[in-house]
């Protein structure tokens, strides 16, 4: 061959690369194609997801549509909850009356369709979270619709739909100034424990990250106690307002304890832990008994513990008992918080160990110290009610109280 002939190929097959090409994106036939759907099936929605089963729609691409046409009736344009051109049709969630019985079939028979197609419970997400950051642009009764519809989603547990996509998305300024989120959770909250129990919604708003921020849905110039209060109460949720008040009950004795307790570990003066005790107890109307609990708890965990030596655990909590008496003979005012502070000492020394054979010195150490009286003791001795320890503590007790009736006898 010359050098000038240039190669052949005959005979060869020339491979070329396969591309795949997208077909391109078409949400509006998809959503004519649905909205078809309904109207070929007048709206009966069993009817209409026996045709979505057997229909070659492509739900995987067009997931966001298919519900814009569910909650609209058709399709949204981009960005907003407004009706974009094509198709629409009357059986819409947005479209029915505001009812729990009207709106409930549309919750099962979605329910149906993601049980076949799970993978459109992101789509369902994004819609939703798209709506309800968006509620200022529903009016009024449709934005009651978005909410029964949310509390029966959740009552019928709809194929997993995480609670966090329907309350974080609502926590925008400009939605809560406007009293729209308060009024959409409430609607929410009585349509939701009509089935459930309160427990069943505290365990949503948990999952939800709201339970310990149930006052950001007030506007914040609303933003008390006392408006929650007020609010839930008159919309006759009284079992949430109970739960928020004893809540909040728990919180303040938390952060009281937490308080005394670095006070006392410090072993800052009397005079000043009293008056601690004393503001607390004024900003949290904390019961008498309460504080009296709390009082004997952050003393007796504030002691310097030394592992199994015995007597100098005795040492360490009779110390401790002495150095505070003064704290608690404060707040011991009366027979019956007398009394109280036995029975927590009873409790503690019954469940740990280390203290067991400590309760009758405890108890005698507090009568020396005057924090408990006379006919304290001997009532709890003759008619105590907590059965817990209580056969090895009287009898423990019986000399002490064999002492004290002796001296009172000699009187």
């Amino acid at each position: 061959m010359s050098s000038k002939e240039r190669p052949t190929l005959g005979g060869t097959r020339i491979k070329t690369r396969k591309r795949n090409i997208a077909a391109p994106l078409d949400p509006a036939a998809f959503a004519d194609a649905v909205v078809q759907i309904y109207l070929d099936n007048a709206g009966d929605l069993e009817l209409i997801a026996k045709s979505i089963e057997s229909s070659d729609l492509n739900f995987s691409r067009y997931g966001d549509t298919f519900f814009e046409v569910v909650f609209t009736g058709g399709r949204t344009q981009p960005g907003t909850t407004k009706p974009d051109e094509g198709e629409r049709h009357p059986y819409s969630v947005l479209e029915s009356e505001p009812t729990r019985e009207l709106i409930l079939p549309s919750v099962i028979y979605l329910q149906k369709i993601l049980r076949r197609r799970p993978f459109l419970i992101k789509n369902l997400e994004n819609v939703m979270r798209r709506f309800l950051q968006s509620l200022e642009l529903f009016e009024e009764n449709e934005r009651k619709k978005l909410a029964i519809f949310t509390a029966l989603a959740f009552s019928q547990k709809l194929s997993g739909l995480p609670p966090e996509t329907v309350f974080q998305p609502m926590l925008k300024d400009n939605l809560v100034g406007k009293g729209l989120v308060l009024s959409f959770i409430t609607e929410f909250f009585k349509e939701y424990l009509i089935d459930n129990s309160l427990d069943d919604l505290i365990s949503i708003l948990k999952r939800g990250k709201v339970e310990d921020n149930l006052l950001e849905f007030f506007p914040s110039a609303k933003r008390t106690e006392e408006n929650f209060s007020e609010h839930f109460t008159k919309e006759g949720l009284v079992a949430l307002v109970e739960y928020n008040e004893k809540k909040i009950f728990e919180v303040k004795l938390k952060e009281m304890k937490s308080a005394l307790t670095t006070q006392i570990t410090e072993e800052t003066d009397m005079s000043e832990v009293i008056e601690t005790v004393k503001q607390r107890v004024k900003d949290a109307k904390l019961p008498d008994v309460e504080v009296v609990r709390i009082l004997w708890d952050v003393i007796m965990d504030a002691v310097q513990w030394s592992g199994k030596n015995q007597q100098q655990n005795a040492n360490a909590a009779l110390r401790q008992v002495k150095t505070w008496a003064e704290l608690l003979n404060t707040f011991c005012t009366n027979g019956k918080l007398e009394l109280e502070l036995i029975y927590k000492v009873q409790m503690q020394c019954y469940e740990d160990a280390k203290l067991m054979k400590l309760f009758p010195e405890i108890v005698r150490s507090l009568y020396e110290q005057d924090v408990l009286a006379e006919d304290t003791i001997l009532q709890w001795f003759r008619k105590g009610t907590n059965p817990k320890g209580r056969q090895t503590f009287v009898k423990a007790l019986e000399p002490f109280v064999n002492w004290l009736e002796e001296a009172e006898e000699e009187e």
